[in-house]
């Protein structure tokens, strides 16, 4: 792919995605998020890109679990998407912010009954003495709200503002094809090709 100055990184990822989706057979929208604890020491897991726009990409979770305490206490992520078939990737970093009460309770709105209720259920990231307890959790949650479940109050959704946002195409013999755009002072993206 041939870039310019007027290249679009969001216009790009919207057709990289819109592919993914036709050729994934699971979760095109699967992350590989990374933060840092405050000794520096790195720490990644998988969750789900919900949202996306020229603001940044959205994802929710937990407020009290591991990977909140840690993005909340440096204000900074990274993540990478890899689709396999596709082989391609994108490969996001910038700093992180919790997003509006109610673009959170919108999305919740729009979560599976029993994924409403297990993001009340479930303490995230801390010691759970048996899956009986989880499930006696989930009981008592499902009783506590026989009709809508509201948000709870510890989870919502985190935006990652991309400084750098950068693609990776396979290439024959390894000579991939990657292009970076990095957001300038005046807030308008400069990509740059990268050696492979």
């Amino acid at each position: 792919m041939e870039l310019d100055q007027s290249t679009d990184p969001f216009a790009l990822f919207d057709a990289w995605y819109a592919e993914a989706v036709q050729s994934e057979i699971n979760d095109p929208d699967a992350i590989a998020l990374a933060s840092v604890d405050a000794n520096g020491m790195p720490s990644v897991r998988i969750v789900l890109l919900k949202e996306w726009s020229p603001e940044g990409f959205v994802f929710y979770t937990n407020y009290e679990s591991r990977k909140s305490s840690e993005l909340l206490a440096t204000g900074k992520a990274a993540f990478t998407m890899h689709w396999k078939s596709l082989r391609r990737q994108v490969r996001v970093v910038g700093p992180v912010k919790q997003v509006p009460a109610a673009q959170a309770d919108a999305y919740f709105a729009t979560r599976g009954r029993g994924s409403q209720i297990g993001a009340w259920a479930s303490a995230q990231s801390r010691p759970l003495e048996s899956r009986a307890v989880l499930a006696a959790a989930v009981a008592n949650t499902d009783a506590q709200y026989p009709e809508d479940v509201p948000r709870p109050p510890h989870w919502g959704g985190f935006c990652i503002q991309p400084d750098e946002i950068e693609f990776w195409a396979d290439g024959e013999h390894r000579l991939h094809d990657r292009f970076r755009f990095t957001r300038n002072s005046d807030g308008e993206w400069q990509p740059q090709r990268l050696n492979p």
